[in-house]
């Protein structure tokens, strides 16, 4: 189970599963807004969840999340992947990222969830910039529902392996 030894392209395709989370403006048309990118920039949307209203996880809020999880199959390695999504997310308005566990409102988020090689094994990666799998989204319903609806095998197995740490 190697991660990719560079943020370079790969000649192997990669299999990721991103979470997407807005609570402001048009939320719904941010969540498109940003799948429409991911397909430009990253690769193929292989599959889209529906869209879950949630309420803020980690900080208080009045405005409710609209989330979802998307999976996109691209040659392209994790780090080149994350920096692709946080120029999505800049692009959209977005000016800063959640830092040491302090969240708040955003126009949408991006964040790397899983990745699979091209023999399907789990891509662990800890870096100061990217740690895969997402270490918190066993924890996270507005991650795990929507994980569940587009790849049922997949979100039992973090649930099993988060379990058994």
């Amino acid at each position: 189970m190697a991660a990719p030894s560079s943020g370079r392209v790969s000649s192997s395709s990669f299999l990721y599963y991103l979470g997407l989370g807005t609570n402001l403006g048009d939320r719904e048309a941010h969540l498109h807004t940003a799948v429409r990118h991911l397909a430009e920039r990253v690769g193929e949307v292989a599959a889209l969840s529906g869209f879950y209203s949630t309420e803020p996880w980690g900080f208080v809020s009045n405005h409710v999340f609209l989330n979802a999880v998307v999976c996109i199959r691209t040659l392209l390695a994790p780090l080149d992947v994350l920096a692709c999504t946080q120029a999505i997310e800049r692009d959209m308005g977005r000016v800063h990222k959640s830092a040491n566990g302090v969240y708040a409102d955003r126009v949408i988020d991006i964040d790397l969830l899983l990745c699979f090689d091209g023999q399907g094994k789990p891509v662990c990666l800890h870096t100061p910039l990217l740690t895969l799998p997402h270490p918190l989204m066993h924890l996270r319903d507005f991650v795990m529902e929507p994980l569940a609806e587009i790849a049922p095998e997949v979100a039992q197995a973090v649930r099993t392996s988060f379990l058994s740490l």
